[in-house]
């Protein structure tokens, strides 16, 4: 029982990280196949950033509660926990942030500069705005994923802690 449950933490912590690894590759695959088209290009990856959240979501929450529930069930001692769940929080928050804050503000930005960002002048405020959350939910995905991998190692230690 013990290894399962150490193996569901795992896929859980394996499923989230991975897509926030992958998810740069595919963006520029879009990005590079739809060159011409960002518009199309921006609404595939728009798409695939709230399947990566949703993942990550419910991987996070998965995580969590395993961790949670790992010193009483004698997996980790429950101290050796605390940190990697504290990683957790912080990247459901920022995931939260990113899903619920930036993308539909991005998208608001969108629409009011005319449906397509690439077609907006320059200097036109929406564009400007969208461009600066665009910057700003790249920071995030890196911190989620900087966090994701701290949380690992974290919880490769409370592995070697409880043996």
């Amino acid at each position: 029982m013990k290894t399962l449950l150490r193996t569901l933490l795992y896929l859980a912590l394996i499923v989230w990280l991975g897509a926030e690894i992958f998810f740069p590759v595919v963006a520029a695959i879009t990005f590079s196949t739809l060159q011409p088209d960002t518009h199309t290009a921006g609404t595939i990856v728009g798409q695939l950033l709230r399947i990566l959240h949703g993942i990550g979501l419910v991987a996070g929450l998965v995580s969590l509660a395993l961790l949670a529930l790992a010193p009483a069930w004698n997996i980790y001692k429950p101290g050796s926990v605390l940190a990697p769940m504290v990683l957790l929080v912080l990247m459901l928050g920022f995931t939260v942030y990113s899903q619920y804050g930036i993308i539909p503000a991005m998208e608001r930005d969108r629409v009011a500069a005319g449906g397509s960002i690439g077609a907006a002048d320059a200097n036109n405020p929406s564009r400007i705005h969208f461009n600066k959350l665009h910057n700003r939910s790249e920071h995030v995905e890196e911190t989620i994923l900087l966090l994701g991998l701290a949380a690992v190692a974290l919880v490769a230690r409370a592995e070697t802690a409880r043996a």
